[in-house]
């Protein structure tokens, strides 16, 4: 283990652009959790590592997804990974494919990564599986683009069942996830709905609380394989489904999801990394021009500031230091 005081292993060094590429790397080939865009964005800006999330396709359509956790449509949990390996052997495989991890690169205990994953090796390929026998030949997220989110929408791809992961719907809107829930326990949601989310993103919450009884609710009352969710908020690593998040701009920077309304065609095409509102500029510009923001109540002068400093989730939502 090297000193804390050693200049070559000091976090600055460790925790550079080849390193946020590679935690990107094993989330793909885990399966993607879309909390891990989320926070590697915000320890990337705050190292001053300069990583756009466009980057995140480029790997996902790269590295294969080996290994699937609980409940991403399998029983299977990280302790059956570690008998199975573990992370290394994670690693390990997908360093098969040339080029795909920086082996080069120093981790927090002196060794380089290929020095760490060297002897590691695959003892059970029900669990993890080979490249050659991937769950699917791209990684388990997809960041989306469209006039919907210009800045960025992330959805765990590894949680959708196939016949969603392109899908046309009908919006049904609310405002916030209390609202959301009530909504759908009355059954305002039917097959061929898209649930829209919105005002739970970092200014909008204000924070972005996790939103897994949404999903959950979706899944459980069987609709899980006819409606999709999207939202400026954020999700639980339990989420499955055709379930987008982190859109930006949010609503409550003026993004395009606050001016969705009811019946509006929205699509999405998880592959071609589409998310799109099928209205037009026309009807747009006209809704732009009667809008009127609608806004939590926020008592606490704490989070009135951080209302007023934090970046929207495709940059991770950090707190800026310049208006």
């Amino acid at each position: 283990m090297a000193k804390a005081d050693d200049s070559k292993y000091n976090l600055r060094n460790v925790l550079n652009e080849k390193a946020v590429h590679n935690a990107f790397v094993v989330d793909m080939a885990m399966g993607g959790s879309s909390n891990t865009v989320l926070h590697m964005l915000a320890i990337a800006r705050e190292a001053g590592v300069d990583f756009p999330i466009e980057k995140i396709n480029i790997i996902a359509d790269n590295v294969a997804h080996i290994a699937k956790i609980s409940p991403s449509l399998t029983t299977v949990h990280m302790d059956d990974i570690n008998r199975a390996g573990g992370v290394n052997a994670v690693m390990k495989e997908v360093s098969r494919r040339g080029g795909l991890l920086h082996l080069d690169n120093p981790t927090v205990t002196g060794e380089t990564l290929g020095e760490r994953i060297k002897d590691a090796k695959i003892l059970d390929e029900n669990i993890i599986h080979t490249n050659e026998n991937a769950y699917s030949p791209v990684g388990g997220l997809s960041i989306l683009f469209g006039n919907l989110a210009l800045e960025g929408a992330v959805v765990k791809t590894a949680g959708i069942e196939p016949n969603m992961r392109q899908f046309k719907g009908k919006a049904i809107c609310f405002n916030s996830q209390p609202e959301a829930i009530t909504g759908i326990m009355s059954h305002k949601v039917k097959p061929g709905s898209v649930v829209v989310i919105r005002y739970e993103g970092p200014k909008g919450g204000p924070g972005m609380q996790e939103m897994l009884a949404p999903t959950a609710l979706i899944q459980g009352m069987g609709l899980g394989d006819s409606v999709a969710l999207i939202t400026d908020g954020r999700f639980s690593g339990a989420t499955k489904g055709a379930s987008i998040g982190h859109v930006s701009p949010e609503a409550a920077e003026g993004g395009l999801i606050a001016l969705i309304e009811d019946g509006d065609e929205i699509e999405l095409d998880v592959d071609k990394h589409i998310l799109q509102l099928n209205v037009s500029d026309t009807e747009i510009a006209k809704r732009k021009a009667n809008y009127k923001p609608h806004k939590n109540e926020v008592k606490s002068k704490w989070l009135k500031r951080y209302q007023l400093l934090v970046s929207n989730a495709s940059n991770g939502a950090v707190l800026k230091t310049e208006l």
